[in-house]
């Protein structure tokens, strides 16, 4: 078994995301479970709406491409995504979207992706912890040749479990957190 390359992301980049505290946390139980693991803060890139016409006059932005490299040089996805209307962000489609497209006819199709694993979270203040989100997240990343790891975490009432500057406070859920995390470090590294 290899050392995997994690990125760890959330689809928010509201300020004090539950979201961005919970791929934070799955970030650190990763690395002390022995992975290599970078947080990318979606925030930090500059990503316009998804459209062709802005893609054959100017190619893949410049945010995109830097991202899309981090994907492809990775081994795996930790994602943490908060529910929209039962799917996820707006935010997680888009990224998705543009990492997808191919910038030279000699790449291989979903580049970014394909043969990857990903492990999937959520966190929300409501009873279901954006779980409904997870599932259509589960779909959309099997289509695009990710391995999606089996069990899930969605984490209810998360005004409860994490702190006001995004640590985790409650026991149970940190215990929870690192032990799906630490989980999913092993089978990630058995598939690379």
């Amino acid at each position: 078994m290899s050392t995997p390359k994690l990125i760890a992301f959330s689809g928010s980049s509201r300020r004090g995301s539950f979201n961005t505290s919970l791929a934070k946390a799955a970030a650190e139980a990763a690395s002390a479970s022995g992975a290599s693991v970078e947080f990318v803060d979606l925030a930090d890139y500059s990503i316009p709406l998804f459209n062709e016409d802005l893609e054959a006059e100017s190619g893949l932005p410049e945010g995109v491409k830097t991202l899309k490299s981090k994907f492809i040089a990775a081994d795996g996805f930790i994602i943490a995504s908060p529910e929209y209307n039962s799917a996820f962000s707006p935010l997680m489609k888009n990224t998705i979207d543009w990492c997808s497209r191919a910038e030279s006819s000699d790449e291989p199709p979903l580049a970014a992706y394909s043969g990857k694993s990903a492990l999937l979270l959520a966190a929300s203040p409501g009873a279901l912890g954006g779980l409904r989100g997870l599932y259509a997240m589960r779909t959309l990343l099997q289509n695009i040749s990710i391995t999606v790891y089996a069990e899930m975490l969605a984490v209810r009432s998360a005004h409860e479990v994490f702190s006001e500057t995004g640590e985790v406070k409650d026991e149970r859920w940190g215990g929870k957190i690192s032990k799906l995390t630490s989980s999913y470090v092993d089978f990630a590294g058995k598939l690379t």
